[in-house]
């Protein structure tokens, strides 16, 4: 039966707990009633009959309550008890002390207390929703306000590349100067520091003489100011220091500019401040120290011998305006947090801003939305205890209430006798079922609020990020989140005792907080490894994988196919065989999208091979195949209807029980033809998409479409009609980049080994080994083939290769539909260690190695023992296979685009 935690949810969280709480406040009307039935009876039995007639009435003017229900048991009870005390016209006075102390008060006190756990609950959970819902609807303006700054951004950038630029004046060629100086000051032996490296007096000569004869001096207008002679841009200095001086970075050759005017050998010209920047439009006079360390003569102003006042070269030159443009560049008399910023740079620093607070928004939203599904499950369980109580405390409220009655009137004992049989009647745990199925809003679902950058990047989150996406960024067939989980699990079986604790694996329910905690250290959208699984227990490594597929933004068989389940599952069991509904469930899982095929295909091996190697009964299975039902199949809006619908329960059944025929007649489809996937991205209610991530690729497409259109006009003659020697040709995916990655089935270890002329169909949907390589079926010890090694030359080869003859000694073999398990010879019993004996025994698999959960006993005569076992069977080489932890490891290998 399933309980409050897991049938009071809805999208937006507050829709099914109003339901829920809107029945806990019927029950605490319900307290009030029986309150007043026995409040009612003890004044009754002061006044005998005079008030019996009235409780009927008194107990209708409550609104609610038991009026509401039909088919409780405890309304039942409740009407006939009333009708009894409706009933007894005779009462004593006697007993109304004792009903007031036994029941009256006690239940008074615990009504109360009951009420306020409700109310607390109601108020807490309405708190975390109104936060909740706050921080999304914050979310969203943070997201639009971070679309609009990265879009001025693009829109600057276009115009930056489009302005038109000012020439730059021709440098005037240097007159040479003979200058007669004084004897030279004796240099400073300090050491001067200039871009976190530190130089000697030498060395800085030798790098200030070398940049200014590299850089290009000039002359700088300046409007009031004048002309300024040996000044060079900032973006001059920047090219030289990043090309000589070794600067990894524009920002590492900014701190060297700004250190060069720290140490007085550059300063600002024609702007407020003493900043460094990397910019065309910012001019840097070279000071005389520069010129004094290095030795090289400066560019002074000829003389002029008319009888002129003083130029502005010259006022530029003297101390005083030296002096006072000095004291100038170090004025900022807006105190601006960012001087000399361009308006590209505040757009690019603005947008930077928005995206770490858009970032910070989300990471902010999805724990608040963890913690609140953690306190949801948290008060739903505690409310279904409280709810339960009160069911008990009525019943033995009644118990009670009657005992009291019939200690005092013996008189009243028939009446007391139908009161028994009244509480006799009421079932709490049949009005807790009650109350589910006729209430429940839907199970649990999480609906994860994913981050959407602006470039369409998913690389720093993998819960909730849409399947393909996901492996396509993995570049893998399947998920690395689901590969390294099944690795790990496999690995981990053969440590478990016992086959029922390797079942119950699946089946333990994982408090949500644990779940959530290694959720966020795996949602990273970074790949990690199996070993940073090793710390937690393996039922909670289960759980996450279990609340990664819920957490999808669609089912792994999609949504969209749900009807067509039904259509197929409601069709008389007369009307269809298994062989019709197999053959239809194959042309509709053929419809979803390759990583979904690849996905469930690696889950079902997984729980097949689980069921089959720990001889799993019908129980296990069903109760297996129930929980992951909503797991593998979700209809698109949940009802009331589709909550009690068992169609994922029978699609995983089948999954089941006809793994391989299902499967390998995908596979078989899947290499001969791309399906056409089912679209399960979420439309826009509008019908105009608002996302322009995909725009460079869209505009590179149309780009290579014109080529291919302009390549195609010069061709000299048609084609041959004579048809292609491939038997499949792929030129380009005939979908959207959801369906553009296929899978590659066996790895191309031996195509050199044969002819590329040859047809070559891959089937794309198995997951292989990284070491499983297509060999020849091995020669028996007769010099003879395994007759059971088929070699099969029609549509079914890859490359030449049958798809039968790969090798069944990796380990990860999966079985195709002719490996059924009659012929293999395996007897059920306690599996993951078992190892073959030395012996050869019959059947197929006779002559391979036991490998992980692969490990089966050949020998017909052992009889059933614990799964892992003693290996002492092991004879020979074997003997270290044996010592060893052997486990099914479910790898993978990148994606062929």
């Amino acid at each position: 039966m399933p309980g409050f935690s897991d049938s009071f949810w809805s999208g937006d969280y507050a829709g099914g707990l109003g339901v829920l709480f809107g029945k806990l406040q019927q029950g605490v009307q319900e307290n009030q009633q029986m309150l007043t039935i026995a409040r009612m009876r003890a004044e009754a039995e002061d006044v005998y009959g005079m008030k019996l007639g009235e409780i009927g009435a008194a107990t209708d003017r409550v609104g609610g309550g038991f009026s509401r229900d039909d088919g409780a048991s405890v309304k039942k009870a409740y009407d006939g008890v009333r009708t009894e005390m409706e009933a007894a016209a005779k009462n004593h006075r006697k007993i109304a002390s004792s009903i007031r102390d036994l029941v009256v008060l006690p239940f008074t006190r615990w009504c109360d207390a009951h009420e306020s756990r409700v109310q607390n609950s109601q108020d807490d959970l309405q708190a975390r929703i109104k936060l909740h819902d706050k921080q999304a609807e914050t979310v969203k303006k943070l997201r639009s306000h971070y679309f609009n700054k990265c879009r001025l951004v693009e829109d600057i950038e276009e115009e930056n590349k489009l302005a038109f630029q000012d020439p730059e004046l021709s440098p005037k060629p240097n007159i040479p100067e003979i200058k007669v100086q004084d004897k030279e000051e004796e240099d400073d032996d300090e050491t001067v520091e200039i871009g976190d490296e530190v130089y000697q007096p030498e060395q800085v000569k030798k790098i200030l003489s070398h940049v200014l004869n590299t850089v290009r001096l000039g002359e700088t207008k300046v409007p009031i100011l004048g002309t300024y002679q040996n000044t060079s841009s900032g973006a001059e200095i920047v090219e030289y220091l990043q090309k000589s001086m070794g600067a990894t970075s524009v920002s590492h050759a900014e701190r060297i500019g700004q250190d060069l005017i720290t140490n007085g050998f550059l300063r600002l010209i024609g702007n407020v401040g003493s900043i460094f920047a990397n910019s065309s439009k910012m001019f840097y006079q070279w000071k005389p120290k520069a010129f004094q360390w290095s030795g090289v003569p400066e560019k002074k102003v000829p003389v002029s011998r008319t009888f002129s006042m003083a130029s502005a070269s010259e006022y530029a030159e003297s101390p005083v305006v030296g002096t006072v443009t000095d004291y100038l560049a170090g004025w900022n008399p807006l105190n601006a947090q960012h001087p000399n910023e361009t308006p590209g740079d505040r757009l690019r620093r603005e947008a930077a801003e928005a995206d770490e607070i858009y970032k910070a928004g989300v990471k902010k939203l999805d724990l608040l939305r963890c913690q609140l599904e953690e306190a949801i499950i948290e008060h739903l369980r505690y409310l279904e205890r409280c709810e339960l109580d009160r069911l008990k405390a009525i019943k033995t409220i009644i118990l009670d209430f009657s005992g009291t009655i019939s200690n005092v009137i013996p008189s009243l004992q028939s009446t007391v006798d139908n009161m028994m049989l009244y509480q006799e009647t009421v079932q709490p745990i049949g009005d807790l079922r009650y109350l589910l199925e006729n209430y429940r809003t839907g199970g649990f679902a999480p609906k994860v609020v994913v981050y959407e950058n602006y470039y369409n990047s998913a690389d720093e989150q993998t819960f909730g990020v849409d399947l393909e996406a996901r492996a396509r960024a993995d570049r893998k067939r399947v998920p690395v989140l689901i590969t390294s989980i099944l690795t790990f699990l496999d690995n981990r079986y053969p440590d478990l005792e016992g086959d029922k604790a390797r079942r119950s694996v699946w089946l333990v329910e994982v408090p949500l907080h644990q779940t959530h905690r290694i959720r966020a250290a795996l949602n990273t959208g970074k790949p990690f490894g199996v070993e940073s699984l090793e710390p937690f227990d393996i039922p909670i490594i289960a759980s996450v994988l279990k609340l990664y597929l819920l957490e999808l933004p669609d089912s792994l068989v999609s949504s969209h196919v749900y009807e067509i389940m039904k259509t197929i599952y409601s069709t008389p069991a007369s009307e269809s065989t298994d062989s019709t509904r197999i053959s239809v469930l194959q042309n509709t899982l053929s419809q979803l999208r390759l990583a979904n095929i690849a996905t469930l295909d690696a889950l079902m091996t997984h729980f097949t091979r689980l069921i089959e190697l720990t001889s799993a009964d019908e129980s296990y299975i069903s109760s297996l195949a129930t929980i992951l039902a909503p797991c593998i199949l979700r209809p698109r809006t949940e009802t009331s209807m589709t909550m009690e619908e068992k169609y994922s329960y029978r699609l995983i059944r089948d999954l089941f029980s006809h793994k391989d025929a299902i499967f390998s007649e995908l596979k078989r489809a899947s290499s001969l033809s791309h399906s056409i996937s089912v679209d399960t991205r979420p439309r826009s209610s509008s019908g105009v998409s608002t996302d322009e991530s995909n725009r460079k690729a869209n505009m590179e497409a149309r780009a290579r479409a014109i080529i291919e259109k302009s390549g195609n006009s010069h061709r000299g003659r048609d084609k041959s009609p004579a048809p292609s020697p491939r038997g499949h040709r792929r030129d380009r995916s005939s979908g959207g980049p959801e369906t553009r990655f296929p899978i590659q089935t066996s790895p191309p270890a031996n195509v050199n080994a044969h002819p590329r002329g040859g047809p070559g169909v891959r089937a794309s949907l198995e997951v292989p080994g990284e070491s499983a390589p297509v060999v020849p079926s091995e020669p028996l010890s007769n010099g003879t083939t395994d007759p059971h090694s088929k070699t099969i030359t029609n549509e079914n080869s890859v490359g030449g290769i049958s798809v039968e003859q790969i090798s069944n000694t990796s380990a990860t073999y999966i079985p195709s539909m002719g490996d059924g398990i009659d012929d293999i010879g395996v007897e059920k019993r306690n599996s993951l260690g078992r190892s073959a004996p030395a012996t050869s025994g019959s059947g197929r698999f006779a002559k391979r190695k036991s490998v992980g959960l692969a490990r089966m006993s050949q020998d017909q005569g052992l009889g059933k023992r614990d799964s892992v076992g003693s290996l002492s069977g092991v004879q020979g080489g074997d003997e270290e296979g044996a010592n060893g932890r052997r486990g099914v490891s479910l790898t993978d290998k990148p994606m062929d685009d």
